[in-house]
């Protein structure tokens, strides 16, 4: 599915919320949505979906967006689950009647998130905890085979394990359909896109390949902790030290691959744990950069 905005503009009062962001997205592109709180993500989600009236023009496939004939081509996950009192089986048989498919494939994508849908099916839906809501909307999103998948933050409410499970089932379902993934984790979500969109102040700043965003704009954060030892070698390579025995040091991809087996090398036993996180290197500001 094709996505084309041009000159998007939404106003909620006195708030600049979008400014005339103009976007083409090519069918199945696999797109990281980011930026910081505040800046335009979730009104250009809701304008795409249609819940907010906005100035531009949203096109897919080429055409001015029909709502009722597009609703049906697309899958959402929003980042708070909507307070809905139905039961979670009712919920579910609602979305496969709308839908047209079976129930099966939601029960046993929820199953595959590790949500026992059988004990859950009679409590409302909003009794469930945080995690079991996600994991249901995930199920229900990624069971439709949808051309378009917007997700945001679907894994903000899940822990290490249902996350491992979410990018299984992901990758098992989603196919070619066009994606759109808000997420703060980048270092997370790195393998499922190719195509990164950042938006600051309602305003596209960057947009272009994610190989070109991660290595520009992306590095690393290497923490080591050290038991004991002789720590000369870690304040020589540029460590800092911090509690319980952590050191830490931004570097960039060159020097991480560079670094870490040369720590495992010079502190050997006296290594503990590593941990090697992705970081923002610069703040996006300015031009709008293209890939």
């Amino acid at each position: 599915m094709r996505i084309q905005l041009a000159k998007l503009a939404k106003r909620f009062g006195k708030v600049q919320a979008l400014r005339e962001i103009d976007l083409d997205l090519p069918p199945g592109a696999k797109v990281a949505l980011i930026g910081p709180n505040g800046s335009g993500k979730t009104t250009l989600i809701r304008s795409l979906l249609g819940l907010v009236r906005y100035d531009g023009e949203v096109r897919i496939d080429g055409a001015v967006v029909d709502r009722a004939a597009f609703a049906s081509r697309i899958a959402y996950v929003p980042q708070i689950a909507p307070h809905v009192a139905a039961t979670c089986g009712d919920l579910v048989r609602a979305i496969a009647e709308l839908r047209g498919i079976s129930e099966t494939p939601i029960r046993d994508a929820a199953m595959e998130l590790d949500l026992a849908f059988d004990a859950i099916a009679a409590r409302p839906f909003r009794s469930l905890s945080g995690g079991s809501k996600q994991k249901l909307l995930i199920a229900l999103a990624l069971a439709a085979r949808p051309e378009l998948l917007i997700m945001d933050e679907p894994t903000a409410s899940l822990d290490a394990e249902a996350r491992g499970r979410f990018f299984r089932l992901y990758r098992e379902l989603a196919g070619n359909a066009t994606l759109i993934l808000c997420s703060h984790r980048l270092e997370e979500i790195r393998s499922l896109i190719d195509h990164v969109v950042a938006l600051e102040d309602g305003r596209l700043i960057y947009q272009g390949d994610s190989s070109d965003y991660f290595a520009k704009r992306v590095g690393s954060l290497v923490e080591l902790r050290v038991d004991g030892g002789d720590t000369t070698w870690l304040t020589e390579s540029g460590f800092a030290p911090g509690t319980n025995g952590w050191w830490t040091r931004s570097v960039d991809r060159r020097a991480k691959l560079e670094l870490v087996p040369a720590a495992i090398e010079r502190l050997g036993r006296a290594l503990v744990d590593v941990v090697v996180r992705d970081v923002d290197l610069v703040e996006l500001r300015g031009e709008v950069g293209h890939a």
